[in-house]
């Protein structure tokens, strides 16, 4: 039973493990559309986008557009994991406690 459980413990801590290295990948995305649409405010010069090895100039309008609904997107990304997150800790923390009940229990 205690292995079940230990072995549950260790996919628990995994699964956490890759939510939050998920969860870093989509937060520096997020900095960086954020950083974009910062200079693309400040910038009086034309605005290209790089697609695959050409840069093509596009308008400010339309790129803005693109980077607000891709910081949307990333955002609603960042909740979900969040949620899972607190989710399986939650679940780890239960799980964690009875693995120390049972161990303590046995000691006795």
């Amino acid at each position: 039973m205690n292995n079940e459980k230990i072995q549950q413990m260790h996919f628990l801590e995994q699964n956490l493990q890759s939510i939050l290295m998920k969860r870093q990948a989509f937060q520096m995305e997020l900095n960086e559309s954020i950083a974009a649409l910062k200079e693309i405010e400040d910038s009086k010069d034309d605005v290209y986008k790089i697609i695959g090895q050409l840069m093509i100039k596009v308008s400010k309008d339309k790129i803005k557009e693109e980077l607000t609904k891709k910081e949307k997107l990333i955002g609603k990304r960042l909740e979900a994991l969040e949620k899972q997150e607190k989710e399986l800790s939650s679940q780890a923390t239960q799980l964690r406690e009875e693995i120390l009940g049972s161990v303590k229990r046995k000691k006795k």
